[in-house]
């Protein structure tokens, strides 16, 4: 122990970051996070969060944040007022608002708002007050008193890894000990925790990482420093109510695991790109991708947020993303499901029109689609409240069979794909999904899922499992990884 301590406390930064991205490092190697210091005990935590969001500029964000940081305000104020048995409410009402909003635990305000500090950290002049104002600190106060809230911990690490998108700030990112909570994170056997540990030290390490991963950009493999070469990049899009992590794992087997899962329990998160993928191909560099999952955490709908809802705003705000993380530098395969696929269309069309994304089109070698609805879904002729339910953030009319916006989609993308010749597979769905208790629909149709080029293969599944192979001899993996290899032959 002293040994390693003698060499925790002579690290530099660069080695610390080199050894907290080395497999299997002893946590012994860093010095743990400086002692903080002591707070008065009138003053919880929630406040010092409310009073580093008060600091924070307005100016730049996004509407639904602004939204969003003024609800994190008001919540945290009437907390603040009804404990001081004061009047001071604004938003409210009078002192019984007040006191009701006492009642809110103080962790969902806590996480109020750091999502909304996750929203100001993907400003970078925002994380420069941030980081002013003892953000880094705080974020380490609150990460140590949390350890029982996985989210609460995962927001944080989330706005460590935007932080350390610049450079300018990685000192201060040490400093504050932030390098031995990801190290011991990267080792979490959680997929999502991980994954995010290992994005942060990713984007900390400018001696071995080209790339910067922005926001909601995951590199599932390889998450350590390796001499392995990476031959090719294969991308993996999640559809409207997926995410980076949950889309892709092995199919629930079990119903209870299944509520669990979907409830978004963590037990059950394996994750077949990160597991079964990388072991098949390590010569790859495997991303994955979330967009637009933050607005369901808030449990309230943006009311500025139709600017949002188009597959054209997604796709110029992703693309812009993946050529940070040097997507296009590699030969390229695309792995999508459901609505995700025709924003990887999408991407690609708009990628093409721009010289600045001739890379990514010129070597994408493949593209899987899981049932895309290609030419639309039934679940448009349905009620607002099923919609809701499987497209929260899309204009119902984008997906409408029969859309002027998918034809379009599609014709632009047939003629691009014909004249570019990679390769396409897809997979639909035969069996319906069970939407609520009351609704059993096929959400792609055969026909929908038909893009008219490549090989089309129907199985056996829901619209939900048909990115969940069973295991990881099934067919729907061994299809998908034999695809793979095949268009990636030269490479691997």
């Amino acid at each position: 122990d002293y040994q390693y301590g003698t060499v925790a406390q002579t690290c530099d930064q660069r080695t610390a970051i080199g050894l907290a991205r080395s497999k299997d490092i002893d946590l012994r190697f860093f010095l743990p996070p400086p002692p903080l210091p002591k707070i008065k005990n009138d003053y919880p935590i929630e406040d010092e969060l409310r009073l580093l969001l008060v600091s924070l500029p307005q100016t730049g964000l996004d509407p639904c944040v602004q939204y969003f940081t003024s609800l994190a305000l008001r919540e945290s104020s009437q907390t603040l007022a009804a404990q001081r048995g004061g009047l001071w409410c604004f938003g409210g009402n009078g002192l019984p608002y007040c006191e009701t909003l006492s009642k809110i635990p103080s962790e969902t305000v806590e996480l109020f708002c750091l999502q909304a500090l996750v929203q100001h950290s993907k400003v970078s002049s925002h994380c420069d007050k941030i980081e002013a104002k003892g953000g880094l600190q705080l974020l380490q106060r609150i990460y140590q008193l949390r350890k029982d809230s996985a989210k609460i911990q995962r927001n944080i690490i989330r706005i460590i890894g935007n932080m350390a998108l610049d450079e300018r700030l990685h000192s201060s990112i040490v400093r504050a000990g932030w390098v031995s909570v990801l190290a011991e994170v990267m080792k979490s056997p959680h997929v999502i925790q991980s994954s995010h540990a290992s994005r942060a030290l990713a984007n900390l390490d400018r001696d071995t990482v080209q790339e910067k991963y922005p926001d909601g950009v995951y590199v599932l493999h390889p998450q350590y420093r390796s001499s392995q070469p990476i031959r090719a990049d294969i991308l993996f899009v999640h559809g409207l109510l997926g995410a980076a992590f949950k889309t892709w794992r092995q199919q629930d087997v079990d119903r209870r695991l299944d509520k669990k899962a979907s409830e978004g329990e963590e037990d059950y998160s394996q994750c077949w790109p990160k597991t079964w993928l990388a072991s098949d191909c390590p010569a790859l560099r495997i991303i994955s991708v979330e967009y637009d999952t933050h607005l369901s955490d808030w449990k309230a709908k943006c009311p500025v947020e139709a600017h949002r809802k188009s597959i054209a705003y997604r796709s110029n705000e992703l693309l812009d993303k993946l050529r940070a993380a040097g997507i296009g530098d590699r030969p390229l395969v695309w792995v999508s499901h459901s609505m995700g696929g025709l924003l990887v269309k999408k991407m690609l069309v708009d990628a093409s029109k721009n010289p600045e994304m001739d890379k990514i089109v010129n070597n994408t070698k493949g593209i899987i689609f899981y049932s895309v609805p290609h030419h639309g879904s039934q679940l448009a002729e349905y009620s607002i409240n099923a919609r809701y339910l499987l497209f929260p953030s899309v204009e119902v009319k984008e997906l409408s069979k029969d859309s002027p916006a998918l034809k379009e989609l599609n014709d632009d993308f047939m003629s691009f794909a014909k004249d570019k010749k990679f390769s396409v597979l897809s997979f639909a769905e035969t069996l319906p999904t069970h939407i609520g208790s009351m609704i059993k629909l096929h959400v792609v149709p055969l026909e929908s899922a038909k893009l008219g080029i490549g090989d089309l293969i129907p199985v056996d599944v829901n619209h939900l499992n048909i990115c969940k192979p069973k295991k990881k001899d099934a067919f729907l993996y061994q299809r998908t990884l034999k695809f793979i290899q095949d268009v990636l032959a030269q490479e691997l």
